[in-house]
């Protein structure tokens, strides 16, 4: 039997869509030379990536909290999870032919993957979930300090590098386009997961309640968040090229 959706989450999920998008397009004209913007340090920038993960993490834990209350299957787990990991590859590929030299090894889809595994695992551990979310942010900024203080240079590099960088206890971020290690970025994803529980539990109107027509549009994008995610940007870039090219003397 097909389960309902909620389109209050769908929409949610179609907002951190567009927010992307008006980012990557940013990103992209400051590639081309269009603008002059730097993605890497300006807190202009840099803080609305971060809040943009945040929104669409948190709506992952939402998404996964509905689906064990649905009573999701580990076969249909699964078969998301290849599909999400099977993205994250194409990530990868796509952006060392892009950008060789700061490819995209660990970033959101890469995060996604292994978050949802564990995720799925303790999904049912209800108000811990607020704890847990809140100590996985707070490793981040204990393990750098500590790294600073205490460890030696050499196992402060091993952390820093490649083989354990994904963990997010680091000093320096490395050298990528786009980075979501586990800590802190799992943290929002409990947070989510919590949040979707209390809802379904508490207030499950919230998620229930009809869209106005408006708004439809944001669900529609929202269902298919992991197609648009993988088109978007070589259409963007596809587009720009042409521009570029038609705008040469």
């Amino acid at each position: 039997m097909t389960q309902p959706r909620f389109d209050t989450l769908d929409a949610l999920r179609g907002l951190a869509m567009v927010w992307m998008t008006l980012f990557h397009f940013s990103f992209d004209l400051n590639h081309f030379g269009f603008i002059q913007q730097d993605f890497y340090r300006n807190p202009v920038w840099t803080w609305q990536r971060t809040l943009i993960v945040s929104l669409f993490l948190f709506c992952a834990g939402l998404g996964q909290a509905v689906a064990v209350a649905q009573g999701q299957s580990w076969p249909r787990f699964w078969r998301r999870w290849a599909q999400i990991a099977a993205c994250a590859v194409g990530v990868t590929l796509g952006s060392w032919w892009m950008y060789p030299q700061t490819f995209i090894y660990f970033g959101v889809l890469h995060g996604l993957a292994l978050m949802l595994v564990v995720v799925s695992l303790n999904a049912h551990w209800g108000r811990w979930l607020w704890l847990l979310g809140a100590l996985a942010i707070a490793s981040k900024f204990i393990a750098a300090s500590a790294l600073s203080i205490w460890a030696s240079g050499q196992f402060v590099a091993q952390m820093n590098a490649p083989a354990l960088n994904w963990l997010g206890w680091i000093t320096h971020k490395p050298v990528t386009e786009d980075y979501v290690p586990l800590f802190p970025w799992l943290g929002v994803m409990w947070w989510g997961v919590a949040a979707g529980s209390w809802l379904l539990r508490s207030r499950p109107a919230v998620l229930q309640r009809a869209l106005a027509p408006a708004l439809q549009p944001l669900a529609v994008l929202g269902r298919w968040s992991l197609s648009y995610y993988m088109l978007h940007q070589p259409v963007l870039l596809g587009l720009l090229t042409v521009v570029a090219w038609l705008g040469r003397p």
